[in-house]
Protein backbone atom coordinates (compact mmCIF):
# COMPACT_ATOMS: atom_id res chain seq x y z
CA UNK A 1 0.00 0.00 0.00
CA UNK A 2 1.56 3.29 -1.08
CA UNK A 3 1.65 6.40 1.08
CA UNK A 4 -1.40 8.10 -0.47
CA UNK A 5 -3.57 5.03 -0.01
CA UNK A 6 -2.26 4.57 3.54
CA UNK A 7 -3.16 8.17 4.38
CA UNK A 8 -6.67 7.64 3.05
CA UNK A 9 -7.11 4.54 5.20
CA UNK A 10 -5.79 6.35 8.28
CA UNK A 11 -8.17 9.26 7.67
CA UNK A 12 -11.11 6.85 7.50
CA UNK A 13 -10.03 5.05 10.66
CA UNK A 14 -9.48 8.20 12.70
CA UNK A 15 -12.77 9.87 11.75
CA UNK A 16 -15.68 8.70 13.91
CA UNK A 17 -18.87 7.56 12.21
CA UNK A 18 -21.15 5.37 14.32
CA UNK A 19 -24.43 4.27 12.73
CA UNK A 20 -26.77 7.23 12.35
CA UNK A 21 -23.92 9.72 12.73
CA UNK A 22 -21.77 8.97 9.68
CA UNK A 23 -21.53 12.40 8.00
CA UNK A 24 -17.93 13.20 8.95
CA UNK A 25 -16.50 9.87 7.84
CA UNK A 26 -18.64 9.83 4.69
CA UNK A 27 -17.19 13.22 3.83
CA UNK A 28 -13.65 11.79 3.98
CA UNK A 29 -14.68 9.08 1.52
CA UNK A 30 -16.47 11.49 -0.83
CA UNK A 31 -13.47 13.83 -0.92
CA UNK A 32 -11.19 10.96 -1.94
CA UNK A 33 -13.33 9.45 -4.72
CA UNK A 34 -14.12 12.90 -6.16
CA UNK A 35 -10.61 12.97 -7.65
CA UNK A 36 -11.34 10.20 -10.17
CA UNK A 37 -15.10 9.54 -10.35
CA UNK A 38 -17.23 11.01 -13.12
CA UNK A 39 -20.01 11.72 -10.63
CA UNK A 40 -20.37 11.62 -6.84
CA UNK A 41 -23.71 11.93 -5.10
CA UNK A 42 -25.23 11.39 -1.68
CA UNK A 43 -28.80 10.76 -0.58
CA UNK A 44 -30.80 12.17 2.30
CA UNK A 45 -29.41 9.66 4.81
CA UNK A 46 -25.81 10.07 3.70
CA UNK A 47 -25.26 7.03 1.50
CA UNK A 48 -22.54 7.97 -0.98
CA UNK A 49 -22.15 6.74 -4.56
CA UNK A 50 -19.23 7.48 -6.89
CA UNK A 51 -19.70 6.51 -10.54
CA UNK A 52 -17.53 5.81 -13.55
CA UNK A 53 -19.83 6.21 -16.53
CA UNK A 54 -19.65 3.44 -19.11
CA UNK A 55 -21.88 1.03 -20.95
CA UNK A 56 -25.27 -0.44 -20.14
CA UNK A 57 -23.87 -3.09 -17.80
CA UNK A 58 -23.47 -1.70 -14.28
CA UNK A 59 -21.81 -3.11 -11.18
CA UNK A 60 -21.68 -1.80 -7.62
CA UNK A 61 -18.58 -2.17 -5.44
CA UNK A 62 -19.88 -1.46 -1.97
CA UNK A 63 -18.85 -1.24 1.66
CA UNK A 64 -20.58 0.16 4.71
CA UNK A 65 -19.17 3.34 6.17
CA UNK A 66 -20.67 3.15 9.66
CA UNK A 67 -19.16 1.64 12.80
CA UNK A 68 -20.50 0.36 16.09
CA UNK A 69 -20.50 2.62 19.12
CA UNK A 70 -22.55 3.80 22.08
CA UNK A 71 -25.13 6.49 22.72
CA UNK A 72 -25.92 8.74 25.67
CA UNK A 73 -29.10 7.20 27.06
CA UNK A 74 -29.57 9.02 30.35
CA UNK A 75 -27.87 10.90 33.21
CA UNK A 76 -27.47 9.90 36.85
CA UNK A 77 -28.10 12.42 39.64
CA UNK A 78 -24.38 12.48 40.47
CA UNK A 79 -23.27 13.31 36.94
CA UNK A 80 -22.53 10.05 35.11
CA UNK A 81 -23.67 9.03 31.63
CA UNK A 82 -25.83 5.94 31.21
CA UNK A 83 -25.14 4.12 27.96
CA UNK A 84 -27.05 2.51 25.13
CA UNK A 85 -25.67 0.50 22.25
CA UNK A 86 -25.21 1.51 18.62
CA UNK A 87 -25.04 -1.78 16.75
CA UNK A 88 -23.36 -4.84 18.20
CA UNK A 89 -21.13 -3.20 20.79
CA UNK A 90 -19.43 -5.76 23.04
CA UNK A 91 -20.03 -5.39 26.77
CA UNK A 92 -16.91 -7.42 27.57
CA UNK A 93 -14.47 -4.87 26.12
CA UNK A 94 -16.02 -1.54 27.10
CA UNK A 95 -15.23 -1.11 30.80
CA UNK A 96 -12.01 0.69 31.63
CA UNK A 97 -11.79 2.25 28.16
CA UNK A 98 -11.27 5.87 27.13
CA UNK A 99 -14.21 7.18 25.08
CA UNK A 100 -15.19 10.36 23.28
CA UNK A 101 -18.69 11.81 23.37
CA UNK A 102 -19.35 13.54 20.05
CA UNK A 103 -21.50 16.56 20.89
CA UNK A 104 -22.74 19.44 18.76
CA UNK A 105 -20.23 21.67 20.57
CA UNK A 106 -17.28 19.34 19.99
CA UNK A 107 -15.76 16.23 21.55
CA UNK A 108 -16.01 15.54 25.27
CA UNK A 109 -13.56 13.04 26.78
CA UNK A 110 -14.68 10.38 29.22
CA UNK A 111 -13.93 6.92 30.57
CA UNK A 112 -16.14 3.88 31.04
CA UNK A 113 -16.05 3.19 34.77
CA UNK A 114 -14.67 -0.04 36.15
CA UNK A 115 -14.61 -0.85 39.87
CA UNK A 116 -11.04 -1.48 41.02
CA UNK A 117 -10.14 -5.12 41.56
CA UNK A 118 -9.21 -4.34 45.17
CA UNK A 119 -12.76 -3.44 46.20
CA UNK A 120 -14.86 -5.72 44.02
CA UNK A 121 -16.74 -8.53 45.70
CA UNK A 122 -15.81 -12.03 44.59
CA UNK A 123 -19.29 -12.52 43.17
CA UNK A 124 -19.04 -9.42 40.96
CA UNK A 125 -16.77 -10.93 38.33
CA UNK A 126 -19.56 -11.12 35.76
CA UNK A 127 -19.75 -8.47 33.04
CA UNK A 128 -22.69 -6.07 33.34
CA UNK A 129 -24.75 -5.24 30.27
CA UNK A 130 -23.89 -2.04 28.44
CA UNK A 131 -27.09 -0.48 29.83
CA UNK A 132 -25.72 -0.99 33.34
CA UNK A 133 -22.31 0.55 32.57
CA UNK A 134 -21.56 4.26 32.90
CA UNK A 135 -19.23 6.95 31.58
CA UNK A 136 -17.39 9.44 33.78
CA UNK A 137 -16.69 12.75 32.00
CA UNK A 138 -15.64 14.50 35.21
CA UNK A 139 -18.99 16.17 35.93
CA UNK A 140 -20.04 16.55 39.57
CA UNK A 141 -23.81 16.41 39.13
CA UNK A 142 -26.64 16.02 36.61
CA UNK A 143 -26.85 19.75 35.84
CA UNK A 144 -23.16 20.05 35.02
CA UNK A 145 -23.31 16.92 32.86
CA UNK A 146 -26.33 18.28 30.98
CA UNK A 147 -24.29 21.36 30.07
CA UNK A 148 -21.66 19.12 28.46
CA UNK A 149 -23.62 16.41 26.63
CA UNK A 150 -27.13 15.67 25.39
CA UNK A 151 -29.15 12.50 25.31
CA UNK A 152 -28.63 10.94 21.91
CA UNK A 153 -25.00 12.04 21.53
CA UNK A 154 -22.92 9.17 20.10
CA UNK A 155 -19.77 7.80 21.73
CA UNK A 156 -16.80 5.92 20.32
CA UNK A 157 -13.68 4.47 21.88
CA UNK A 158 -10.83 6.97 21.79
CA UNK A 159 -8.93 6.11 18.62
CA UNK A 160 -5.52 4.49 18.62
CA UNK A 161 -4.12 3.23 15.32
CA UNK A 162 -1.12 0.97 15.83
CA UNK A 163 1.21 -0.69 13.35
CA UNK A 164 2.14 -4.21 14.39
CA UNK A 165 4.86 -6.49 13.05
CA UNK A 166 4.75 -7.29 9.31
CA UNK A 167 2.88 -4.03 8.64
CA UNK A 168 -0.37 -5.27 10.13
CA UNK A 169 -2.66 -2.60 11.56
CA UNK A 170 -4.77 -2.50 14.72
CA UNK A 171 -7.60 -0.03 15.38
CA UNK A 172 -11.28 0.24 16.12
CA UNK A 173 -13.60 0.63 13.14
CA UNK A 174 -11.77 -1.64 10.70
CA UNK A 175 -15.36 -2.88 10.42
CA UNK A 176 -15.94 -1.53 7.93
CA UNK A 177 -13.66 1.33 6.95
CA UNK A 178 -11.49 -1.25 5.19
CA UNK A 179 -14.49 -2.18 3.04
CA UNK A 180 -15.16 1.35 1.85
CA UNK A 181 -11.41 1.79 1.32
CA UNK A 182 -11.44 -1.26 -0.95
CA UNK A 183 -14.54 -0.05 -2.81
CA UNK A 184 -12.99 3.37 -3.43
CA UNK A 185 -9.68 1.88 -4.48
CA UNK A 186 -11.40 -0.68 -6.69
CA UNK A 187 -13.10 2.20 -8.48
CA UNK A 188 -9.85 4.15 -8.83
CA UNK A 189 -8.03 1.15 -10.25
CA UNK A 190 -10.93 0.42 -12.59
CA UNK A 191 -10.68 4.02 -13.82
CA UNK A 192 -6.99 3.51 -14.55
CA UNK A 193 -7.84 0.43 -16.62
CA UNK A 194 -10.54 2.21 -18.61
CA UNK A 195 -13.29 -0.39 -18.10
CA UNK A 196 -16.28 -0.57 -20.43
CA UNK A 197 -19.03 -1.11 -17.85
CA UNK A 198 -20.58 1.52 -15.61
CA UNK A 199 -19.02 1.09 -12.19
CA UNK A 200 -20.37 2.44 -8.91
CA UNK A 201 -18.39 2.58 -5.69
CA UNK A 202 -20.72 2.80 -2.70
CA UNK A 203 -20.31 3.69 0.95
CA UNK A 204 -23.53 2.83 2.75
CA UNK A 205 -24.80 4.00 6.14
CA UNK A 206 -26.46 2.13 9.02
CA UNK A 207 -25.33 -1.39 8.15
CA UNK A 208 -24.64 -2.14 11.80
CA UNK A 209 -28.29 -1.49 12.71
CA UNK A 210 -29.94 -3.61 10.05
CA UNK A 211 -28.35 -3.12 6.59
CA UNK A 212 -30.53 -0.04 6.16
CA UNK A 213 -28.36 1.99 3.79
CA UNK A 214 -27.92 -0.94 1.40
CA UNK A 215 -31.68 -1.32 1.20
CA UNK A 216 -31.91 2.30 0.06
CA UNK A 217 -28.99 2.16 -2.37
CA UNK A 218 -29.86 -1.21 -3.86
CA UNK A 219 -33.31 0.01 -4.78
CA UNK A 220 -32.00 3.30 -6.15
CA UNK A 221 -29.03 2.02 -8.19
CA UNK A 222 -30.48 -1.30 -9.39
CA UNK A 223 -27.08 -2.54 -10.70
CA UNK A 224 -26.65 -5.74 -12.71
CA UNK A 225 -24.39 -7.09 -9.94
CA UNK A 226 -23.19 -5.98 -6.53
CA UNK A 227 -20.11 -6.91 -4.50
CA UNK A 228 -20.32 -6.11 -0.78
CA UNK A 229 -16.82 -5.77 0.67
CA UNK A 230 -16.92 -6.27 4.43
CA UNK A 231 -14.76 -7.71 7.17
CA UNK A 232 -14.96 -11.40 7.93
CA UNK A 233 -13.63 -13.33 10.90
CA UNK A 234 -10.03 -14.49 10.62
CA UNK A 235 -10.11 -17.52 12.92
CA UNK A 236 -6.36 -18.04 13.07
CA UNK A 237 -5.84 -16.62 16.59
CA UNK A 238 -5.58 -18.81 19.73
CA UNK A 239 -8.94 -17.74 21.17
CA UNK A 240 -11.07 -18.66 18.14
CA UNK A 241 -13.43 -21.54 19.05
CA UNK A 242 -12.83 -24.58 16.88
CA UNK A 243 -16.54 -25.03 16.19
CA UNK A 244 -16.62 -21.50 14.74
CA UNK A 245 -13.52 -21.93 12.57
CA UNK A 246 -13.89 -20.73 9.00
CA UNK A 247 -10.38 -21.51 7.79
CA UNK A 248 -9.90 -17.83 7.01
CA UNK A 249 -6.39 -16.54 7.75
CA UNK A 250 -5.00 -13.04 8.01
CA UNK A 251 -2.73 -12.17 5.08
CA UNK A 252 -3.90 -15.03 2.86
CA UNK A 253 -6.02 -12.87 0.58
CA UNK A 254 -9.61 -11.63 0.29
CA UNK A 255 -12.43 -14.10 0.90
CA UNK A 256 -15.10 -15.07 -1.61
CA UNK A 257 -18.24 -16.22 0.19
CA UNK A 258 -20.38 -19.06 -1.15
CA UNK A 259 -23.97 -19.99 -0.33
CA UNK A 260 -27.13 -18.08 0.69
CA UNK A 261 -27.10 -14.55 -0.77
CA UNK A 262 -23.98 -15.15 -2.84
CA UNK A 263 -25.02 -15.54 -6.45
CA UNK A 264 -23.13 -18.46 -8.03
CA UNK A 265 -22.46 -16.67 -11.31
CA UNK A 266 -21.06 -13.61 -9.51
CA UNK A 267 -19.01 -15.90 -7.27
CA UNK A 268 -17.47 -17.54 -10.32
CA UNK A 269 -16.95 -14.10 -11.86
CA UNK A 270 -14.93 -13.03 -8.83
CA UNK A 271 -12.91 -16.24 -8.86
CA UNK A 272 -12.17 -15.85 -12.57
CA UNK A 273 -11.21 -12.21 -12.01
CA UNK A 274 -8.88 -13.29 -9.20
CA UNK A 275 -7.12 -15.69 -11.54
CA UNK A 276 -6.79 -12.98 -14.18
CA UNK A 277 -5.40 -10.48 -11.64
CA UNK A 278 -3.12 -13.09 -9.99
CA UNK A 279 -4.82 -12.51 -6.64
CA UNK A 280 -4.99 -15.36 -4.15
CA UNK A 281 -8.45 -15.74 -2.65
CA UNK A 282 -9.87 -17.75 0.21
CA UNK A 283 -13.32 -19.34 0.21
CA UNK A 284 -15.89 -19.17 2.98
CA UNK A 285 -19.13 -21.06 3.51
CA UNK A 286 -22.21 -18.93 4.34
CA UNK A 287 -25.09 -21.36 4.22
CA UNK A 288 -27.75 -19.19 5.85
CA UNK A 289 -26.76 -15.50 5.62
CA UNK A 290 -23.63 -13.39 5.13
CA UNK A 291 -24.42 -10.80 7.81
CA UNK A 292 -23.35 -8.08 5.36
CA UNK A 293 -24.92 -5.63 2.92
CA UNK A 294 -25.04 -8.48 0.39
CA UNK A 295 -28.08 -9.75 2.30
CA UNK A 296 -29.89 -6.50 1.51
CA UNK A 297 -28.67 -6.01 -2.06
CA UNK A 298 -29.67 -9.44 -3.30
CA UNK A 299 -33.39 -9.04 -2.56
CA UNK A 300 -33.68 -5.44 -3.81
CA UNK A 301 -35.57 -4.61 -6.99
CA UNK A 302 -36.74 -8.19 -7.40
CA UNK A 303 -33.23 -9.57 -7.03
CA UNK A 304 -29.74 -8.16 -7.65
CA UNK A 305 -27.03 -10.81 -8.20
CA UNK A 306 -24.72 -10.17 -5.25
CA UNK A 307 -21.73 -11.56 -3.41
CA UNK A 308 -19.89 -10.85 -0.18
CA UNK A 309 -16.16 -10.27 -0.53
CA UNK A 310 -14.60 -10.72 2.90
CA UNK A 311 -11.60 -8.86 4.31
CA UNK A 312 -9.93 -10.98 7.02
CA UNK A 313 -10.16 -9.32 10.43
CA UNK A 314 -9.18 -10.47 13.91
CA UNK A 315 -11.06 -9.43 17.08
CA UNK A 316 -14.10 -7.94 15.35
CA UNK A 317 -16.22 -5.40 17.27
CA UNK A 318 -13.42 -4.57 19.68
CA UNK A 319 -11.13 -1.52 19.85
CA UNK A 320 -8.22 -3.66 18.59
CA UNK A 321 -9.39 -5.10 15.28
CA UNK A 322 -6.39 -6.31 13.25
CA UNK A 323 -6.05 -6.46 9.47
CA UNK A 324 -3.25 -7.05 6.98
CA UNK A 325 -2.97 -4.23 4.40
CA UNK A 326 -1.88 -6.78 1.79
CA UNK A 327 -5.39 -8.28 1.93
CA UNK A 328 -6.87 -4.84 1.31
CA UNK A 329 -4.65 -4.14 -1.69
CA UNK A 330 -5.50 -7.53 -3.16
CA UNK A 331 -9.21 -6.89 -2.60
CA UNK A 332 -8.99 -3.57 -4.47
CA UNK A 333 -7.17 -5.23 -7.37
CA UNK A 334 -9.80 -7.98 -7.43
CA UNK A 335 -12.69 -5.51 -7.48
CA UNK A 336 -11.10 -3.61 -10.36
CA UNK A 337 -10.53 -6.86 -12.27
CA UNK A 338 -14.15 -7.91 -11.68
CA UNK A 339 -15.37 -4.54 -12.98
CA UNK A 340 -13.16 -4.92 -16.06
CA UNK A 341 -14.78 -8.28 -16.88
CA UNK A 342 -18.35 -7.25 -16.06
CA UNK A 343 -19.41 -6.22 -19.55
CA UNK A 344 -18.38 -9.59 -20.99
CA UNK A 345 -19.74 -11.58 -18.03
CA UNK A 346 -23.23 -10.08 -18.02
CA UNK A 347 -26.03 -11.05 -17.72
CA UNK A 348 -25.52 -12.52 -14.28
CA UNK A 349 -28.20 -15.18 -14.13
CA UNK A 350 -28.36 -18.86 -13.26
CA UNK A 351 -29.13 -21.37 -16.00
CA UNK A 352 -32.35 -23.13 -15.04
Amino acid sequence: MDERRRQFLESLLTTPGPSGYEADSQRVWVDYVSDFADEVRTDDYGNAVATLSGGDTSVALAGHGDEIGFIVRDFTEDGFVRLGRIGGSDKTVSRGQHVTVHTSDGPVSGVVGQTAIHIRDDDEEGVPDVAEQFVDVGATDREELADLVDRGDPLTFEQTLSELANGRLAARGMDNRVGIWAAAEGLRRAAERGVDATVHAVSTVQEEVGLQGAKMVGFDLDPDAAVAADVTHATDSPDAPGKRSTGVELGAGPVVARGSANHPVVVEGLRDAAETAAVDVQLQATGIRTGTDADAFYTARGGIPSVNLGLPNRYMHTPVEVVDPADLDDAADLLAAFAARADDAAPFSVDV
